[in-house]
């Protein structure tokens, strides 16, 4: 059994994966009868009461992957045009924590957002113009591009597809879910070659 900290992953019926639940969330969805079915290690048993009519002790096993009925946002989510929120925490973890111009892998702290084309500059706050630097790169680089500056980038950056970005949220990622996702990853997804060398 898994620390209660460990989500597990849901997906719709088609196996798209949607979002990370917490164990809470998967009973509630268990109880619901919204589970359609479950893949992957059992995360949790859950008990619950005991039935006055039958004598009997509720029990859920909560997997790591567990399939719902129908999402109003999965649709969306597969739709070409689909452009998953920039936040630091997946930007982040889409650079593997390192700085994009020394290499370097600070502590959290010491990480920022730098836009490759400066919004002063008329540069705009989206994936493909934004990479993790260390707070002393982004402040040597300050308002100029990595050209001016004379530094270069160690990767190119891009957006995530949503099932890319589902993985980059994930806090502890347990193989099944991570096999599961990496299924959902394009072919050439940089993401591919870092969870080859996991």
């Amino acid at each position: 059994m898994y620390a209660l900290e460990q989500k597990g992953l849901r997906t719709d019926v088609s196996g798209m994966p949607l979002d990370w639940i917490s164990y809470r969330e998967a009973v509630r969805l268990y109880h619901l009868d919204q589970v359609v079915y479950s893949l992957g290690s059992v995360l949790y048993e859950v008990h619950g009461g005991v039935s006055a009519r039958t004598g009997e002790r509720s029990v859920i096993q909560v997997n790591s992957i567990i399939a719902t009925r129908g999402d109003q946002y999965a649709k969306v989510r597969s739709r070409t045009g689909y452009k998953p929120p920039l936040n630091n925490d997946a930007l982040f973890s889409r650079d593997g924590f390192l700085c994009m111009y020394c290499g370097d892998r600070p502590n959290s702290e010491a990480l920022s957002r730098d836009h490759i084309t400066p919004i002063s500059r008329g540069g705009r706050d989206t994936w493909t113009n934004v990479v993790t630097a260390c707070k002393r790169c982004n402040n040597h680089k300050a308002g100029r591009t990595p050209e001016e500056a004379g530094m270069s980038l160690l990767a190119v950056p891009f957006m995530p597809t949503h099932a890319e970005y589902v993985y980059l949220r994930g806090r502890r990622v347990l193989t099944d879910q991570m096999e599961f996702l990496a299924a959902h990853f394009p072919r050439t997804s940089p993401l591919r070659e870092r969870l080859r060398l996991l």
